[in-house]
């Protein structure tokens, strides 16, 4: 903390605690892959998820779909298991991309 004049100046952000790392690499198409769906479970995902799997069904041939309730609830009282049992879900369904729904 600095001393401008009569008053403490102190920036507003924190500091770092994670490093940057490069962002994963893209998907060329989503043709043929398979995508997860992740929610919390707060709003309105059982909606909106069926609309995304038929627009995206429409635009990207052979694409498939994990629903969230493969998952589980990504907030509350399991999400930790949840959480913690995603990396391995994802790798045994063969999921190539997330679409993940929260409120907010």
């Amino acid at each position: 903390m600095r001393q401008a004049g009569p008053y403490a100046v102190v920036w507003p952000r924190g500091k770092k605690a994670v490093a940057l790392r490069p962002l994963a690499r893209r998907l060329d198409t989503l043709a043929g892959k398979t995508i997860g769906q992740l929610w919390d479970y707060l709003f309105r995902g059982d909606e909106i998820f069926p609309l995304l799997e038929e627009g995206l069904s429409a635009r990207f041939p052979g694409v498939r779909f994990v629903r969230y309730d493969v998952f589980g609830s990504t907030h509350g009282a399991e999400e930790h298991r949840v959480l913690a049992e995603l990396p391995a879900k994802l790798k045994a369904y063969g999921v190539d991309a997330v679409i993940s729904g929260m409120a907010c």
